[in-house]
């Protein structure tokens, strides 16, 4: 996709109704937690999301999954599989914001992978609304004295995994259409999922199924709206908009569990959306100069 195709204000719906529908499967997600293993949640939630691509696959025929790119769809797969399931464990473990907060830290992680991935280094302009996003996320949360334990460096694992999914699918966007990309990203899921959840297998309750239905739905849609972004804008515009995905959160935090911001975490929420938006008219700047 050449730079003059592209829908930035598309791609910016997309990436905020993301971060939406995924603040409201961690809600989910937190809940579930009670009844089921991690593990068994990240399964089903992808086995269900294969199932409900299977329609589309009949409609289609065997032929739409051809790809000159399995490696990439792989390597996509597994990033995107590792995100969810350290993402997941650290909710059972540290409050939502903080797991929502780190997972939210991929922005930062995307430079980085660029570096890697295309040798691409980011003007010093685009660097500022990230750095801005940055301190927001550092005031909200407010670290204690003793320090982060494991499970919040298991949530920034997250970011970094996260942060490998935008890059690669936004690679595959070039070439690949939507729902290849999400069917062979939900099979590969399936597949990593399938050993942990074996190992961690509880008898299913019959108050937890309808919130596996609901967190693969909500997942599905997630994933869908997610990789239509990437295909409207780069990565460089539409990372940082995950930031909103923190304010989400902690609205969600303070409406179900009483949760008040302190002064500190409106301002940082008040950074994050600058942030945000801040990347969107740099990227659209950019994009009109070329």
């Amino acid at each position: 996709m050449s730079s003059s195709s592209y829908n930035l204000s598309a791609g910016a719906g997309y990436a905020l109704a993301t971060t939406l529908v995924m603040s409201l499967a961690a809600v989910l997600i937190k809940l579930a937690a009670t009844m089921i293993s991690i593990e068994m949640i990240v399964f089903f939630q992808y086995l269900l999301c294969v199932l409900i691509m299977l329609p589309w696959l009949r409609r289609e025929g065997i032929q739409i999954l051809r790809t000159e790119r399995p490696g990439l769809h792989l390597f996509r797969g597994l990033c995107g599989w590792g995100c969810f399931y350290t993402y997941y464990l650290a909710l059972t473990e540290i409050p939502l914001v903080d797991a929502a907060l780190l997972r939210n830290a991929a922005p930062l992680c995307v430079p980085v992978w660029l570096l890697l991935w295309h040798r691409v280094h980011l003007s010093w302009l685009s660097w500022l609304p990230l750095l801005l996003g940055f301190v927001g996320i550092t005031l909200i949360m407010q670290p204690e004295g003793g320090g982060f334990s494991r499970w919040h460096l298991v949530g920034f694992v997250s970011a970094l995994a996260l942060a490998g999914s935008i890059v690669t699918t936004r690679e595959l966007t070039h070439s690949e259409p939507v729902n290849r990309i999400l069917f062979y990203y939900f099979l590969v899921s399936t597949l990593a999922s399938l050993p942990l959840a074996i190992t961690h297998w509880r008898p299913l309750t019959l108050p937890s199924l309808p919130y596996i239905i609901l967190i693969a739905g909500s997942i599905w849609l997630t994933m869908w709206l997610y990789t239509r972004s990437y295909s409207h804008a780069p990565a460089s515009v539409i990372a940082p908009l995950s930031y909103f995905g923190v304010v989400f959160t902690g609205l969600w935090g303070w409406l179900i569990w009483q949760q008040i911001p302190a002064t500190t975490s409106w301002v940082g929420m008040t950074l994050i959306i600058l942030g945000g938006m801040g990347s969107v008219w740099i990227g659209s700047r950019l994009n009109s100069t070329h």
